[in-house]
């Protein structure tokens, strides 16, 4: 007899709140973008930039939200181990060019380092462009997130979080310190 385990739905709760996730990033973007613009002016107006900070901590929080349902529910999909990174990394990398460069370094205090955001991109581009190599050498892999790539995660989200909501610069140094060694 041919027994099937029970497969999760295409859109599950967990796929939903990511899907959710990736709307929101656009919106992010746009709402710094304003906040940016803003401070072209004489009083730049800060609730743009608490409207960017509240964003981003939402779109943060939910997702470790996404993740305790897939595992909670036993609903992880793959479709939902393609977009939760994708979600993640388009929200950080959009945060990272948007709070350093001529833009974020007058509009942003403190503000991203441009060495910082290279650095993180180019450890991006690196496992990519592995698992791109591995993929075609071995075939199909499985990747599995490690602690360390999770903790880097979580530090790079408040470093950005705590430059969106102008946070001093002794806890700024600290995380980027700590985002930089991990």
């Amino acid at each position: 007899m041919n027994r099937h385990l029970p497969q999760p739905p295409l859109l599950t709760l967990a796929t939903r709140i990511t899907l959710a996730r990736l709307a929101m990033v656009p919106v992010f973007i746009l709402v710094t973008l304003y906040y940016i613009d803003s401070t072209q002016e004489e009083n730049p107006a800060t609730f743009w930039r608490w409207g960017a900070f509240v964003l981003f901590v939402v779109t943060c929080l939910t997702d470790a939200l996404d993740g305790y349902f897939a595992r909670s529910r036993k609903e992880v999909t793959r479709l939902g181990t393609i977009l939760d990174p994708l979600a993640d990394k388009l929200l950080l990398i959009s945060g990272l060019l948007l709070l350093t460069g001529p833009w974020g370094r007058a509009s942003f205090h403190p503000h991203l380092p441009i060495w910082y955001v290279v650095l993180v991109l180019s450890r991006d581009l690196m496992l990519v462009t592995g698992s791109l190599i591995i993929h075609t050498v071995i075939g199909n892999t499985v990747v599995r997130p490690r602690w360390s790539g999770k903790a880097a995660t979580l530090f790079q989200m408040t470093l950005i979080g705590l430059v969106l909501a102008n946070g001093n610069d002794l806890a700024f140094r600290w995380l980027l310190g700590a985002a930089t060694a991990l």
